[in-house]
């Protein structure tokens, strides 16, 4: 009996033992994920999902880049350049086979011959916003007129009138004279129920109704006006980005803010406060106007200061206000509030902002702070390539993304999380801070309101910038004959000087030495660095609007401010330099060049700067990020080198030989695109103001032998290619490749090379970089067909030994970069090629886990600036490892 009890307990303890070895099997297998392109180069936070549902793209759909839900629960969707869709999506959790259903939605095509059935023309398209709201699609059409479709840029209201399930009325809405990636952009429903909508800064502000603030297309800045070189915003206004609001119907337009570069889309929190992302100029990087993508506070009036050229507000100008948050560099398309998300509350009550260039869903947290808010940003989601378009939040709680623009391959993702069905998507209550809702009384007054001018006096004087900004926008709204003698009584610094802004604004030019009389009252001796900064703005204003300041009134203002210059802080002193130069002050000419030998940058700009870990997501983008922090200019010099660069008093001999020296030595840095431009354009009209028998002196003394004859580039002893280009693919360019047409030109080959860059990374003959594999051998292990797939397809196959790996952090966001070395704690990684010796640790505790990045450092599109005959000749080049007696280039 004993022994059968023994056998029964070790049965059944094996039972035991196999039944949880199954389990654990079985739980092994469900574990096993199936490989996904789409989705394995995601990161994801803790507990979320992701699902790839569409890829418009392989059906020949073109690009999404705009999405909305309707009433049914249906996505409505936009070709960047083409029509609309209708999609019905398949559930959550679905599996990868289930299909969503796609039905193009057509609508009349004017003028259309019955035979043509060309598939690109369409009656509606061409949208970068999308809002259905009021039973209705609104559609933001951003297109030039043409054969494809015939409807121009604009806001257009399509709607069902007979209720059979099919949009048949079109109204136009708002007409827009703007196109392009700068022109109009998204559709919002307000929390009042109206339609907002947001333009970039190529978009005309159209006539209005009323204004919260003046179109501003005024320059107001005292800093030689230089425009970029290569004709980026030659076109544009000055008033720059804008958002408007209108009713359901677009009977009544208003103007809010304006000032933005090219914010593409707003966003309501859940205070119903107004935010957008705004973007930065990447031509722009290391230069001192250059402002990084960055989340604004769209309040009521709101101007933010983008000018053409090097023209840009500095944000501590008061009269525009500053970014709750700068994020970096970046290509801001999509921003949300999640607030109907079947989200974690950190996520749900956050803003989501997107990031097309690097990949990035940004949450971003906002906290009240006095009457506006500070922030924080958190990587949410990212991928390395994830070109993000739009996103929303679906019935369903969960947020759907798209990818693609710019004819990109484009994908449709959907992200929820596990405990989706546990989670109420409740939006968070919270009270507006007693100093928000001081401004929004303010804010009551932008427009012309009987004794307004009295009610908002005091508060020019708050201590909150932002209500200070409220209260004079509202002035400016008030006939100036009813405020002008409050403005010539007061004496309170703070009041007077915004209460001038407002006079500079408003008020007729004759009115400009009363001004500056008063001005001179403020002891400038006794005052607050911040007052002074503000009361220079001041005088750059009257300046700017009310004409230059000459003659006696000049020298008085000169002669209180030169002792002030230098300042303590970088700021104030590029403020006293242009002011004090427009007022052809002699001293200032040598206290700047003393500043400009010696001057260093603040931390600030240095933290803008530091992008690192933005190189090796994008290679488009990332090397020239990485080239700029190889040798990173110095800003404060090349501002004050700028400021001086109008002015004809003050000058001796010695002064500009040291003066013109600075610029020799300022090519040697390294900008965005437009910073040799920039540079050389501040040195040309800097030598218009020597003697004419001195210029030839002056203009080598200053570096003209170091840059091209347009003087966008550094002077180079190769010729780049000519084109014209094309879109190669690997077939084409092999067929081109492999035809006999001669000889090729191996010096014509080997000039492409360098002009393209490729020595900064591949070395042949021992000459060039060590980034990427060497490539002296490379005719001999590979073909033609392997060379131009690596070159046009660069991230299909990377070598183990030149691949970049993404570090999944415990926190939810990753790093990239070059694995260099590692021990028991940490990581050594490089993220910069062209300066692979610096490198930063990540220690290996706070890494959740680590994959292969599926980007190559090389970029796309190599060969697509090359005409067919270049495209053999670097081929040759490469083929031939850089040695002139290969056989390639003998006669066949």
């Amino acid at each position: 009996m004993i022994k059968t009890k023994r056998a029964q307990l070790y049965l059944f303890s094996m039972l035991l033992l196999f039944m949880a070895g199954a389990c654990k099997q079985e739980k092994e297998k469900e574990e096993v994920k199936v490989p996904n392109p789409k989705t394995d180069k995601i990161v994801l936070p803790e507990g979320f999902v992701i699902e790839h549902i569409y890829s418009p793209s392989d059906d020949k759909k073109g690009s999404w880049v705009s999405m909305t839900f309707d009433d049914k629960g249906r996505m409505i969707t936009s070709d960047q350049f083409g029509g609309l869709f209708r999609v019905e999506l398949p559930p959550m959790g679905s599996d990868s086979t289930v299909k969503p259903k796609i039905e193009a939605l057509d609508f009349p095509i004017e003028n259309r011959d019955p035979k043509d059935t060309t598939s690109n023309k369409v009656g509606m398209g061409f949208a970068q916003g999308l809002l259905w709201a009021n039973n209705s699609l609104y559609v933001m059409i951003n297109h030039r007129p043409n054969e494809n479709l015939s409807k121009g840029s604009g806001l257009y209201r399509i709607q069902d009138t007979n209720n059979d399930d099919k949009l048949d009325k079109i109204t136009q809405l708002l007409a827009l004279n703007g196109e392009g990636e700068h022109g109009p952009h998204s559709i919002v429903q307000g929390p009042d129920s109206a339609i907002y909508i947001i333009a970039g800064n190529f978009t005309e502000i159209p006539k209005m109704d009323s204004y919260r603030l003046t179109p501003n297309n005024n320059v107001d800045n005292l800093i030689p006006l230089i425009l970029d070189t290569h004709g980026h915003d030659s076109d544009s206004h000055n008033h720059g980005g804008w958002i408007a609001k209108t009713d359901a119907e677009g009977k009544s337009w208003e103007l809010i803010a304006s000032g933005m570069r090219n914010g593409f889309d707003i966003a309501f929190n859940n205070e119903g406060e107004l935010f957008t992302y705004d973007s930065d100029m990447e031509w722009d990087f290391g230069m001192p106007w250059y402002r990084p993508t960055r989340i604004l506070h769209v309040t009521s009036g709101a101007e933010f200061g983008w000018r053409k050229g090097d023209a840009k507000w500095d944000a501590r100008f008061l009269d525009n206000l500053p970014a709750v948050l700068n994020i970096g560099q970046g290509s801001p398309t999509n921003f949300i509030n999640p607030n109907k998300a079947k989200f974690p509350d950190k996520y749900r009550n956050s803003l989501l902002a997107f990031d097309w260039s690097f990949g990035i869903i940004y949450a971003i947290q906002l906290k009240q702070d006095g009457a506006s808010y500070k922030a924080n940003a958190e990587e949410f989601i990212s991928g390395s390539p994830l070109p993000l378009t739009d996103g929303t939040i679906g019935p369903d709680g969960s947020l759907y993304f798209l990818t693609g623009g710019r004819r990109l391959e484009s994908d449709l993702y959907r992200v929820y999380h596990k405990d989706h069905e546990k989670i109420k998507a409740e939006t968070a209550k919270s009270e507006p801070s007693k100093a928000i809702k001081l401004r929004r009384e303010i804010e009551q007054y932008h427009r012309k309101s009987d004794g307004a001018a009295e009610k908002v006096w005091e508060y020019l004087g708050h201590e909150d910038r932002h209500i200070r900004y409220a209260a004079r926008v509202a002035l400016e709204h008030q006939p100036f004959d009813s405020w002008k003698n409050l403005v010539f009584a007061e004496k309170n610094v703070v009041r007077l000087t915004e209460a001038m802004v407002a006079v500079a604004h408003v008020a007729d030019p004759s009115n400009k030495t009363q001004v500056l009389n008063k001005l001179a009252t403020i002891p400038v001796d006794k005052i607050t660095p911040k007052m002074l900064e503000n009361l220079l703005r001041v005088y750059e204003i009257v300046i700017s609007r009310m004409g230059n300041i000459e003659g006696a009134p000049a020298a008085a203002i000169a002669q209180r401010l030169e002792p002030l210059y230098p300042a303590k802080t970088n700021y104030l002193n590029r403020e006293l330099a242009k002011v004090l130069l427009a007022l052809n002050s002699e001293p200032a000419v040598k206290k700047t060049l003393d500043l400009l030998a010696n001057a260093k940058d603040d931390t600030i700009q240095t933290t803008y700067m530091s992008s690192s870990d933005m190189i090796l997501r994008n290679p488009q983008y990332g090397l020239d990020i990485a080239d700029m922090l190889a040798n990173i200019p110095p800003a404060q010099q090349i501002f004050l080198a700028t400021a001086l660069s109008n002015t004809s008093a003050g000058w001796t001999p010695e002064y500009r030989d040291e003066y013109f020296k600075w610029f020799y030595k300022g090519f040697g840095y390294k900008g965005g695109n437009s910073y040799i431009g920039f540079i050389d354009n501040a040195r040309k009209m800097a030598l218009t103001h020597v003697p004419k028998d001195q210029f030839a002196m002056y203009s080598k003394m200053s570096g003209d032998s170091l840059i091209n004859e347009k003087g966008t580039r550094l002077a180079e002893n190769v010729e780049g290619p000519k084109g014209p280009g094309r879109n190669w693919e690997v077939d084409t360019a092999l067929k081109v490749v492999d035809e006999n047409t001669g000889v090729r030109n191996f010096k014509r080959g080997r000039e492409l090379f360098l002009a393209m860059k490729c020595a900064s990374c591949h070395t042949i003959k021992g000459e060039g970089g060590s980034v990427g594999p060497d490539l002296t051998q490379l005719g001999t292990r590979f073909s033609k067909r392997d060379m131009l797939e690596a070159i046009i397809e660069p991230s299909k196959v990377i070598s183990d030994q030149y691949e970049s790996k993404v570090f999944n952090m415990k926190d939810g966001t990753s790093v990239l970069g070059r694995l260099m070395s590692e021990d028991e704690k940490n990581y050594v990684i490089s993220q910069n090629p062209y300066a692979p010796h610096v490198t930063k640790s990540i220690a290996k505790s706070d890494v959740k886990s680590m994959n292969r990045s599926e980007v190559s450092i090389m970029p796309p599109g190599t060969l697509n600036v090359m005409s067919p005959d270049e495209v053999k000749d670097i081929i040759a080049y490469l083929m031939s490892g850089g040695n002139e007696n290969n056989e390639i280039y003998k006669k066949k």
